[in-house]
C-alpha cells in the first residue's frame, strides 16, 4: 500500500474508494481492493475485450454487419452506429455522429451470444476473466454497465491492457486509436467535443478539454469511466494504468477531484 496514493484520495467524498496504480514493476494500492463495486460504464472496456477475443477466435467480424443497415460491429464499438444512449431506433446512420450509446453494446454482447452460442457472461467469464485470473467479476445484467468487479481484478484487467496476452498485440493496437476520427460527439457529463475521438471499446483522450482525464495524461491515453464513480485507464507514453472505484455516482465530484488525481498519478506523485 503507498502512503502518497492514500494522501492523493483524501478528502474525496466518497464513503469508499480503492485504487490501484500499475507500472512496469509494481502495483500500488489503496483502500478494500477486494470490496465489490458495480464498475457502471467501465464494463464496455471488458464487453469490448471479449468481443475482440471473438474476433481472433473467428467467431465474428469488425466488418460484420449488426443492427440497422451498414451498421457493423466496428461502428457499435465505437459509439458510430447511430444508436441512442438508450432505445433501439437508430437516432442517425451509421458513421455520421459518436452518439454514445449504453444500447449499442447490448446488441454487441447479444451479437457475440448469437455466434458463439452461449451466453455473453459466460462467454465474457471463460474469456477475459478466468484466464485473467479475476474471480470477484461478474455480469449481472446490461453488458453496457451492470458489472460488478474489485480493484484487485481490474489491476489485472489494466495490467492486461498494458501488454496484451488474450489478444495480439496487432489487434489492441487497432482497439486502442481512434477509429471514425473525424467525428464529434458527446461524452455523457462531461462535454462535447469535435472531433470526440474513441477507439474499439476505449475512450482516447486525444485533446479534449475539459476532461474526467488529466492534463498531463497523453492524447494517446485510452480508457473508460462509469457513473457509478469509477474509471480505468492506461498512458503508453507515461508508462502507467490506474483504476479507481467508489461508490458515489460521477457527478461535479468526478470532474472536481480526478483530473488533478490523474495528473499526480502520471506524475509519478504516488512514489512520494
Amino acid at each position: 500500500m503507498s502512503d502518497a496514493l492514500a494522501g492523493l484520495v483524501d478528502g474525496w467524498p466518497p464513503r469508499n474508494v480503492s485504487v490501484a496504480v500499475i507500472t512496469s514493476s509494481h502495483t500500488y494500492t489503496h483502500g478494500d481492493i477486494d470490496h465489490d463495486y458495480r464498475i457502471a460504464s467501465v464494463s464496455k472496456l471488458l464487453t469490448a475485450y471479449a468481443t475482440l477475443v471473438a474476433i481472433e477466435e473467428g467467431t465474428t467480424s469488425l466488418d460484420t454487419e449488426v443492427g440497422q443497415e451498414s451498421c457493423t460491429l466496428r461502428h457499435l464499438l465505437a459509439h458510430a452506429g447511430g444508436y441512442p444512449f438508450e432505445g433501439t431506433q437508430p437516432v442517425n446512420a451509421p458513421g455520421r455522429k459518436r452518439i454514445y450509446s449504453n444500447t449499442g453494446y447490448d446488441m454487441i454482447a447479444a451479437h457475440v451470444e448469437s455466434q458463439a452460442s452461449i451466453p455473453f457472461a459466460r462467454y465474457l467469464r471463460e474469456s477475459v476473466c478466468e484466464p485473467l485470473g479475476m474471480s470477484s467479476t461478474l455480469l449481472a445484467g446490461s453488458a453496457a454497465k451492470d458489472v460488478h468487479s474489485t480493484v484487485r481484478d481490474l489491476a489485472a484487467f489494466v495490467t492486461e491492457m498494458r501488454a496484451p496476452t488474450l489478444v495480439s498485440r496487432t489487434t489492441w493496437l487497432e482497439a486502442t486509436v481512434p477509429h471514425f476520427p473525424e467525428l464529434e460527439g458527446i461524452v455523457p457529463g462531461v462535454g462535447r467535443f469535435s472531433p470526440c475521438w474513441w477507439g474499439l471499446g476505449p475512450e482516447l483522450k486525444g485533446h479534449k478539454h475539459p476532461h474526467w482525464l488529466g492534463e498531463r495524461n497523453s492524447a494517446s491515453t485510452f480508457g473508460h469511466f462509469g457513473g457509478a464513480g469509477t474509471f480505468a485507464w492506461v498512458d503508453p507514453v507515461a508508462d502507467v494504468g490506474c483504476v479507481m472505484l467508489s461508490d458515489l455516482g460521477f457527478d461535479d465530484w468526478g470532474l472536481t477531484y480526478w483530473p488533478t488525481f490523474n495528473d499526480a498519478i502520471v506524475a509519478k506523485k504516488f512514489l512520494s
